[in-house]
Order: C-alpha cells, then sequence, then structure tokens
C-alpha cells in the first residue's frame, strides 16, 4: 500500500477496513464506492466502545490524492457531542488558522465553531478522530 491511501479506490478500501480491526471498534459499515474512475465516496459509521458513533461522508479525488468534501459526526448514543465541517465561513476570524476546516461543540454547536487544526485534505482524518473518540471513551 502507498504512503497516501487517498491515492486509488483500493488503497482507501484496504486502509477503512483496517479500521474494523482498531481494539476500540465494535463494528463498521463504511464503504467506499467509485463515482467516476477517478472520484470515490466513503460512507457509513463506525461504533466504539462507550456507546460512541462516528457518522462519516467524504467525498474523494483519487488522481488528486484529495479529500475534496467531507462531514463527521460523533454521538453518544443518541445525543449528538459534536461534528467536523468544512463549510466556509471566512466572516468568522477565529476560524481562520485552519479555514475551512472547523469544529462545531456544545453549547449551540450550530453556531459554535472552533478551529480544526488536525482535519486535512490532504491525508486520511480517520485516525485523527478515532484518537479523539477513544480519550472520550478514556473519560469515561
Amino acid at each position: 500500500m502507498s504512503e497516501n491511501p487517498l491515492k486509488a479506490l483500493s488503497e482507501y478500501t484496504h486502509f477503512l477496513s483496517q479500521l474494523q480491526h482498531h481494539p476500540t471498534v465494535e463494528r463498521s459499515t463504511v464503504v467506499v464506492w467509485s463515482n467516476s474512475p477517478y472520484t470515490g465516496t466513503a460512507e457509513g459509521e463506525v461504533w466504539f466502545k462507550g456507546n460512541l458513533r462516528l457518522r462519516m461522508r467524504e467525498e474523494i479525488d483519487f488522481d488528486a490524492e484529495l479529500i475534496t468534501s467531507y462531514g463527521y459526526e460523533v454521538y453518544r448514543g443518541d445525543e449528538k457531542l459534536y461534528w467536523y465541517d468544512d463549510f466556509p465561513h471566512p466572516q468568522e476570524p477565529s476560524l481562520a488558522t485552519t479555514f475551512p476546516h472547523h469544529k462545531h461543540i456544545p453549547p449551540e454547536m450550530k453556531r459554535n465553531r472552533i478551529p480544526a487544526p488536525n482535519i486535512s485534505f490532504t491525508r486520511p482524518n480517520l485516525p485523527v478522530l478515532v484518537q479523539e473518540i477513544e480519550a472520550l471513551i478514556a473519560q469515561a
């Protein structure tokens, strides 16, 4: 496998399949499919110990080796804890350091946004998300 699994559908599929072998993951429905010879979509949910769940969707350009769009939501049971998205908010100077990447957090999650320095278009975000969820498991 190449250094960057965003290079090909088969490599990203293999990368995602490794998630199921992670000790905190109970099950996953994440799949990736091709929309064209050069693009794909990864979508599904990952259930973790501690009643935590990640819902994700990524649009990927394998030719450019980029995630072109994403949305990640984290839940405990049915309660949404936070989410990440790449919708630009140029009017918010506090988000400029990681533009357009940001995280929505309580209270008033829709409007309460903070920078997301570890989220990227150029590398898989799942390792960052899993590490963050594992920290929540450890806190419980």
